[in-house]
């Protein structure tokens, strides 16, 4: 029998025993008691030794691994944790983690002429590459879920190929999608994206090298992030040293986003003969934040338009620096900039060093503007308009930001009341199912970036490994003022932070299902945690990484309430939902999307909001 087996059984039956002897034994349980999804239901009535049932929606998240492999892959972590990379297929396997599509074949030996269809988390690495003429079309590539997938090195030197996605990454939450090294050195052919990642939340949109160094491509998306709630697009080495390509942009970060940040690096840079659209650009934006770096810098003969630029958009900042810098013949034409709408602008190197060009503002609107280096000659301001003249009208544009917070997302404690009729946000959790990792592995892997991708393997840009920085730059943060947190990247982690905060005696809960998410709902019975009174609780939100981690932190001053969630029409009981009500909002930032959608402002009102599915609260044990 395998050593690390024999032993493994041995210390779980003493462990058994001692929990016998000393805690109150939970619901009984079928499962296999050796197991490590066992040893750490033991290791809960230790440490939380009251009778309640172990919730469902937590059990499940619990490692499968067996005692033997768990001992096994315990045994590597501690010698050299890197050396898990070398067993990463059967590791992430026999630990239900979320590993990158690099360990997963490629596409690249796909036929060059295909139609995909509801296409995700698939390897499209090296797809179309030295493809020639057809045409690769995908109509729908990932929907709902955080996509795995990056396109990396796709269509490199092709000729005449064309590629069509009617939707790519439409209504993600906290997702991110790249092309890394897209159609670089191709030459002709279509690229063409309908709806690309719109009606998004917390996304993290990049394109890293797109149409670099590629002759006569055409590049065009009709809708690019339009209605989106926070996030960030990054646009880097996009048709860098191209020739005679063409970028049509219809409609960018359109029709209400939210708090959006833009940047464009080494647009354009050193092309010749390019021709570059923006046709609807950041209208209607709230907050929006646009960076443009060495754009268009460097071209020959090109053409550089935005036809109405941040059209009625409230606040925001931006920023232009070395924009078509030592151009030749070059065109760069701002028609309608900044018309009804406030911010700060900054134009840093614009047109400086351009000989024989056409830069020109038909009407430029904006307050606290600088410029600073800008060509002396050869731009024309056909209609200035300085701060004086610019006229803000921040009423009536109030109702369109309170359009970029999703109905019901936050609330009044007065809307838990029984009969109330109330919008519900969509609360499905959007990431992937994962599970935790046993301490003995998890608190041997180094809570930092490189190691993170180097064990696991997530190649740089992608959706991974953008989750991966955030998360641990999360975890590094400094608290807040009176809060407490901390990266459990286990199970064990988390049960002892909540006991160390709030006592042994306390019990966890999440809403129960999705049933209700973005539709009316009916309140029903209504059951105040603790008697409805003021009370602290640790809350616990999962974070994308290859094995589950949550940032718990403990939450001050707030009301926890159950509640029957109830259909409209029938009256029938549809779920069980837990909610929070913040008493105390006086450190949230004024621009938080509850005083967005709520008023008036910080310290003001408290603030409500349901469980999503995936996270929960932990609270000392309810009185009888």
């Amino acid at each position: 029998m395998d050593f690390y087996l024999i032993l493994a059984i041995l210390i779980t039956l003493a462990l058994s025993t001692t929990a016998a002897e000393n805690s109150p034994a939970p619901a009984k349980s079928s499962s296999n008691p050796f197991t490590e999804k066992a040893a750490l239901l033991r290791y809960w009535n230790r440490k939380i030794p009251n009778s309640f049932r172990h919730p469902q929606f937590l059990v499940s998240k619990l490692t499968p691994l067996s005692i033997s492999d768990a001992a096994k892959f315990s045994t590597i972590a501690a010698s050299d944790p890197y050396k898990l990379s070398s067993t990463l297929p059967s590791f992430c396997s026999a630990a239900a983690l979320l590993c990158t599509t690099e360990l997963t074949p490629s596409l690249a030996s796909h036929p060059r002429d295909s139609a995909f269809s509801s296409y995700e988390n698939s390897n499209f690495s090296n797809y179309a590459n030295t493809a020639s003429e057809g045409l690769s079309s995908f109509k729908n590539y990932f929907g709902n879920e955080v996509p795995l997938s990056t396109f990396n090195r796709y269509g490199h030197d092709s000729g005449g190929h064309n590629d069509s996605f009617a939707k790519y990454g439409p209504g993600n939450v906290d997702t991110g999608a790249d092309f890394t090294s897209y159609g670089a050195n191709s030459a002709a052919g279509n690229d063409k994206f309908n709806v690309y990642a719109n009606s998004t939340n917390g996304v993290a949109l990049g394109f890293t090298n797109y149409v670099t160094n590629a002759a006569g491509r055409i590049a065009e998306f009709l809708h690019y992030g339009d209605d989106s709630n926070v996030g960030q697009q990054i646009f880097s080495s996009y048709g860098k040293d191209g020739s005679g390509t063409a970028s049509d942009f219809a409609t960018y970060a359109h029709k209400y986003s939210n708090i959006i940040e833009s940047g464009f690096s080494h647009y354009g840079e050193n092309a010749a003969g390019n021709v570059d659209t923006f046709k609807t650009y950041s209208e209607h934006a709230n907050i929006p934040n646009n960076h443009f770096e060495s754009y268009g810098s460097g071209t020959t003969d090109g053409t550089e338009t935005f036809t109405t630029y941040r059209h009625q958009s409230n606040i925001g900042d931006d920023s232009f620096t070395s924009y078509e810098k030592d151009g030749i013949f070059g065109t760069a034409e701002f028609n309608n900039y900044g018309n009804d709408s406030s911010g700060t602008d900054a134009f840093k190197g614009y047109g400086e060093n351009s000989t024989y060009g056409n830069i020109t503002f038909k009407s430029y609107f904006e307050d606290d503007t600088t410029f600073k280096g800008y060509a002396k000659t050869g731009i024309d301001f056909k209609s200035y308009h300085n701060s004086s003249s610019a006229k803000i009208h921040t009423e009536s544009r109030h109702p369109q930001v309170n359009q970029r917070v999703e109905a019901g997302k936050f609330f009044r404690e007065s809307s838990l009341k029984k009969g109330t009729v109330m919008p519900m946000p969509d609360i499905h959790d959007r990431m992937q199912p994962r599970s935790f990792l046993p301490r003995s592995i998890a608190g041997k892997i180094p809570l930092s970036v490189t190691a993170v991708e180097e064990i696991f393997k997530i190649p740089p840009g992608t959706a991974m490994a953008k989750g991966v920085a955030s998360t641990v730059a999360d975890c590094e943060r400094l608290p807040s003022r009176g809060e407490t947190k901390r990266c459990a990247t286990s199970a064990e982690d988390m049960i002892d932070f909540a006991v160390s905060t709030l006592g042994s005696n306390v019990e966890v809960r999440s809403t129960s299902n999705t049933k209700g998410s973005k539709g009316n709902i009916l309140i029903g019975e209504v059951k105040g945690v603790n008697g409805g009174n003021v009370t602290e609780s640790v809350s616990c939100h999962q974070s994308l990484f290859p094995y589950l981690v949550y940032y718990c932190h403990s939450v001050p001053r707030v009301r926890v309430y159950e509640a029957e969630i109830l259909a409209v029409d029938s009256k029938e009981k549809i779920n069980h939902g837990i909610a929070i009500c913040h008493i105390d909002t006086s450190d949230w930032s004024p621009n938080h999307g509850a005083f967005v959608a709520l008023g008036p402002g910080p310290g003001k009102i408290e603030v409500c909001h349901w469980i999503y599915e995936g996270d929960m609260t932990w609270t000392v044990r309810d009185r009888a």
